[in-house]
């Protein structure tokens, strides 16, 4: 029935219909780009909200609540007549026909399809470690974080009552991308200031945050005295590096970097990721990561009504490929959505400018390590690299600024002003169950 109503609509329509699958950043900004054409649009997503992901990790470390980073995808859009919202996942398509199928059996009909469904966790074929090490992508994935961390610490209060004693209170983070440097800076924050006092039993402060970093270096997409400053910040908040640790396996409490073991209390995983399933469900070539390869005009070969964005695309630039962060996947989803506008002109008989081939327009890179210290590596308006207080300073102004919706806006910053004034975290829940990987009480 769905099926059948949702073609009626399609086939009865005067107007292109552009079917935009995925509410990230790239899926966003391309309907919003959309909103002032003359066509009609359709936004799928699989879930009814829009997460901000740079501050997924302040969710999983208590500081925000998962409202202050996700907003209603229907409320951003609500101004913007052409465009409707459904809340179902794409799991197939008929190329040739132009169809896209929906997981409750619905068709859509499409002239144009925008793909920015993203990226997921990837564990490098051991996709058993995945109970055990979390990764960090979903709001899901926060609050399971937040609960891991903060259950830690509950679990040693309550065994120090009860026994005089408690397990090393370690935290193991695999992986030294901006992730894991985040994740790493904000759980030290947690133990040496914001929890210090709220204990009886248990010094928070003597818990250990580890990085298990594969490469040389951590946070290789920036420049070398970038990376040393970094690391001299985590040092001094008391992180420990291990560079060139190749993990060899995951297992309850502990973690194994060749014949090494290392307990962990709670394991986290921010090591690799791959594209979402729907790249390589659309048939057309991939990359290692399940990235597809597209054009200079974000098109797979052959098909100019097919965009690919975000995550999801593999686009080189200079030589590399763009990274999958958030910048990229906006200016590609404003550029689809151009492309569209500037074809559908031409198909109206308006003759219309050429498009250039799409070209990121790179202002930069940051990463936060921990109360006032971050790095930051600036392209524009002006080139610098920044550390420690400033750079922190330009991060927040950074991530306020793009936020979607201005009470996300005045939520974050009242929260975070709280935070640095009072030294105190503002959702510190634990949710869900009370087990913990590895927790043995017989320890």
């Amino acid at each position: 029935m769905a099926s059948a109503r949702l073609n009626a609509l399609s086939t009865s329509r005067v107007r292109p219909r552009v079917v935009v699958i995925g509410g990230g950043f790239a899926g966003i900004n391309a309907a919003m780009s959309l909103a002032d054409l003359p066509v009609d649009v359709t936004l799928v997503d699989r879930k009814n909200y829009h997460t901000f992901q740079p501050l997924l990790y302040q969710v999983a470390l208590a500081v925000l609540s998962p409202a202050d980073i996700a907003q209603p995808i229907r409320s951003i859009l609500r101004d913007h007549p052409n465009i409707e919202v459904l809340m179902d996942e794409a799991v197939g398509f008929d190329l040739d026909q132009r169809h896209v199928r929906l997981k409750t059996g619905a068709v859509l009909i499409y002239d144009y399809v925008i793909v920015a469904t993203g990226s997921t966790h990837s564990y490098f074929g051991h996709d058993d470690w995945a109970k055990l090490a979390p990764g960090l992508k979903t709001v899901e994935d926060a609050t399971e974080i937040r609960r891991r961390v903060l259950l830690a610490f509950e679990l040693a209060e309550r065994h120090m009552l009860e026994r005089g004693t408690h397990p090393p209170l370690n935290f193991v983070i695999v992986g030294g991308g901006p992730t894991g440097v985040e994740l790493a800076g904000a759980i030290s924050d947690i133990a040496r200031l914001y929890m210090r006092n709220n204990f009886r039993h248990i010094n928070t402060r003597q818990a250990k945050v580890i990085i298990l970093e594969g490469s040389p270096h951590i946070l290789g997409m920036y420049p070398n005295d970038l990376q040393l400053k970094a690391c001299k910040q985590l040092e001094a908040l008391g992180v420990e590096l291990r560079t060139c640790a190749h993990v060899s396996d995951i297992q309850p409490g502990y973690v194994m970097v060749g014949e090494e073991r290392i307990d962990a209390i709670v394991t986290l995983w921010a090591a690799g990721v791959q594209a979402s399933p729907l790249g390589k469900i659309l048939g057309f070539e991939t990359d290692k990561k399940g990235c597809v390869l597209v054009d200079a005009h974000l098109n797979p070969n052959g098909h100019p009504e097919i965009f690919i964005c975000g995550d999801l695309a593999h686009v080189e630039q200079n030589g590399k490929q763009l990274p999958g962060v958030a910048q990229p996947a906006m200016q590609m989803g404003t550029y689809a959505a151009r492309r569209i506008g500037m074809l559908v002109g031409r198909a109206a008989g308006s003759e219309g400018h050429a498009q250039k081939p799409f070209h990121y327009f790179d202002k930069g890179d940051m990463a936060t390590i921990g109360r006032k210290a971050a790095v930051a590596k600036i392209e524009w308006p002006f080139k610098a690299h920044w550390s420690g207080f400033m750079a922190w300073l330009a991060w927040l102004m950074v991530h306020i600024f793009f936020l979607i919706g201005f009470r996300n806006r005045l939520s974050v910053f009242r929260q975070w002003a709280w935070t640095y004034l009072t030294l105190q975290d503002g959702a510190r829940l634990i949710t869900g169950s009370q087990d913990l990987p590895g927790w043995k009480e017989e320890n």
